[in-house]
C-alpha cells in the first residue's frame, strides 16, 4: 500500500491549470500548422494563420489561448494500491482550480443552472474518479469552453443503424454546429456502453495524444472515414469553407447491450487544452 497526500494532486493539478489555460497542446498546433498548410481556401487559409499566431503570443505572454478558459474537467484514476491521506481529494482538486484560476486572471464562467448566479471561483470542477491497478494516480486536466461543449450530442441508436448510423451521426453533428464550436474543431466519439458511460468515453477520448493511432483496427478505420466525410463538407476554418474543418477524431468503444447503440459526441474547438500527470 503506498501512500500519497492529496496535497501532490493539489499541486499538479494547479501546475496544469495555470499552463494548460495558456497554452494550447503542442500536438494539436501542430495539427493546426498542417492545416494551414494545405489548406486551399484564402479566408481559411487567413483564419488558420492568425489562430496559429494567436497562440503562440498567448503562450509567450502566458496569458490565456481563448477569453472562454471553461469549465474545469478533471479525469483522477486513482490505483487500488493506493492510500489517499490528507483533505478530501476532491476537495484539494477544487481548491487547485479555484486558486489557479484567481492567480491566472483566467475568466470564471461557472454559475447556478437555474438562477444563473455565479459562483465567483470557477468551482465546481466536473471531477471523474476511477480506480485503477497499480499504486499510483494520474490525474488529467482539461479546460473546456462551451462554445464547442454546446454543440455535442448523444443518440441513442438502433443496432440496425450500425456504422453507417454512427458516422452519419457524427457528421451531421459537426455540420449542424457549423461554425459555433471555432473550427477547425477535434471530435471525441464514445461507442456503446449506456447513455452515459458513452458521454464519458466521448470526454476522455479528448485527451488522446494528438496525432497518435488508435490500436483498435475498426476504430483506427472509424477515425480515418470521418475525418475524411468532415473535412468534405465545407465548414472551414472558423466556418469560411476550405478542407479543414477538423484536426482530429479520438473514438472509444465499450460493450452494449443487444438491443441498443448509444454514440456521444464530444465537439472540441482548436483551443485544446489538457495534460497529465502521474504521481
Amino acid at each position: 500500500m503506498r501512500k500519497i497526500n492529496t496535497e501532490k494532486i493539489y499541486a499538479a493539478v494547479k501546475e496544469m491549470a495555470l499552463h494548460c489555460c495558456c497554452n494550447v497542446d503542442e500536438g494539436t498546433l501542430n495539427l493546426l500548422q498542417k492545416a494551414e498548410e494545405r489548406e486551399i481556401c484564402p479566408a481559411a487559409k487567413f483564419a488558420l494563420q492568425t489562430i496559429i499566431k494567436s497562440d503562440l503570443k498567448a503562450a509567450e505572454q502566458n496569458v490565456p489561448a481563448c477569453q472562454d478558459t471553461g469549465m474545469a474537467v478533471i479525469f483522477l484514476d486513482v490505483g487500488q494500491d493506493v492510500f489517499l491521506e490528507g483533505e478530501f481529494v476532491e476537495d484539494a482538486i477544487n481548491r487547485s482550480i479555484m486558486e489557479a484560476y484567481e492567480e491566472g486572471f483566467f475568466r470564471k464562467s461557472v454559475l447556478d443552472p437555474l438562477t444563473r448566479v455565479n459562483t465567483k471561483t470557477n468551482l465546481p470542477a466536473v471531477i471523474h474518479t476511477s480506480i485503477t491497478k497499480g499504486d499510483k494516480v494520474k490525474v488529467s486536466f482539461l479546460a473546456k469552453g462551451f462554445g464547442s461543449e454546446n454543440m455535442s450530442r448523444v443518440y441513442m441508436l438502433t443496432p440496425s443503424q450500425g456504422m453507417e448510423g454512427i458516422i452519419d451521426s457524427v457528421v451531421e453533428t459537426v455540420k449542424y454546429a457549423g461554425s459555433n464550436p471555432c473550427p477547425p474543431v477535434v471530435i471525441g466519439v464514445g461507442i456503446g456502453g449506456t447513455f452515459e458511460k458513452a458521454a464519458i468515453m466521448s470526454k476522455r477520448a479528448l485527451l488522446r495524444e494528438a496525432n497518435s493511432v488508435n490500436e483498435d483496427e475498426t476504430l483506427s478505420q472509424l477515425e480515418k472515414t470521418l475525418l475524411e466525410k468532415i473535412n468534405e463538407t465545407d465548414v472551414g476554418a472558423q466556418g469560411f469553407g476550405g478542407n479543414n474543418t477538423c484536426l482530429a477524431i479520438y473514438a472509444e468503444k465499450y460493450p452494449t447491450h443487444l438491443a441498443g447503440l448509444p454514440l456521444a459526441i464530444n465537439v472540441q474547438c482548436h483551443s485544446v487544452r489538457h495534460m497529465t500527470k502521474e504521481i
